[in-house]
C-alpha cells in the first residue's frame, strides 16, 4: 500500500508539472497585445492539438504503469519549454502576422513534436505515426495562421525531437524476457513471458 501511495504521489506530481507547463505554453504562445488576432479552424485544431498531444501521451505512460517513461516525459517537456522560451527571450523575432515578438522558435511545434518524439523513443515508430502526423498538422497550422515561418518551425522541431535524445529510454516490457543458458558445451537460448 505503501509503494503505490508513493507511485500515486509522483505520478500527481508529474501531472500537475505538465499541466502547468502547456497552460504557459498555450497563454504565452497567445499573447497578442500589439494587434488582435484572427484565429482560423486551422489553427484552433493546432491549439487543441497542443494541449491534447502531450496529455494523451503522458496519460498513457501513466495507464501502463511506465512512471519511469513519465518522469522521462515531464523532464524532457521541461527542458524543451525551457529552451523554447530562452530562445523567444534572447531572439525576439516578429512573427509574419506582426502580432508581437515571439515567433522564434515555434513552440506549438516544439511541444507536440517532443510528444511525438517521445512515443517514438520510447515505444518505438508504429506507435508514434499518429502523433507524428498530429505534430505535423500543428505545425503547419502555425505557418498556416502567420504566426510563424519555416524557419520556426523547424527550430521548433529540433528542440522538441532533440530533448527526447536526453532524457527517453527505450520501455523495457517486464514481462518479457530473453535468456541465455550455457551447460555442458551446450548453448541455450530462450523467451519468458509472463502473463
Amino acid at each position: 500500500m505503501l509503494i503505490y501511495l508513493q507511485n500515486f504521489k509522483s505520478s500527481l506530481w508529474t501531472v500537475i508539472i505538465v499541466c502547468c507547463l502547456l497552460f504557459a505554453q498555450f497563454s504565452y504562445a497567445q499573447d497578442t497585445s500589439e494587434t488582435i488576432p484572427q484565429v482560423g479552424t486551422v489553427q484552433k485544431i493546432g491549439d487543441v492539438i497542443l494541449i491534447a498531444l502531450p496529455v494523451a501521451t503522458l496519460g498513457t505512460s501513466l495507464i501502463k504503469g511506465d512512471n519511469e517513461g513519465a518522469w522521462q516525459f515531464t523532464k524532457g517537456l521541461l527542458l524543451t519549454e525551457a529552451v523554447t522560451f530562452g530562445l523567444k527571450l534572447g531572439v525576439n523575432k516578429q512573427r509574419p502576422d506582426m502580432s508581437n515578438d515571439n515567433s522564434f522558435p515555434s513552440g506549438h511545434t516544439s511541444t507536440v513534436f517532443h510528444s511525438a518524439g517521445y512515443i517514438h523513443r520510447r515505444y518505438g515508430f508504429k506507435y508514434s505515426i499518429p502523433a507524428y502526423a498530429l505534430a505535423g498538422f500543428t505545425a503547419a497550422s502555425r505557418i498556416d495562421s502567420k504566426k510563424h515561418d519555416i524557419l520556426d518551425v523547424l527550430a521548433g522541431t529540433a528542440i522538441g525531437l532533440g530533448s527526447n535524445l536526453v532524457f527517453t529510454t527505450e520501455y523495457q516490457q517486464e514481462h518479457m524476457e530473453l535468456t541465455y543458458d550455457n551447460f555442458e558445451g551446450n548453448h541455450l537460448i530462450g523467451f519468458k513471458y509472463k502473463f
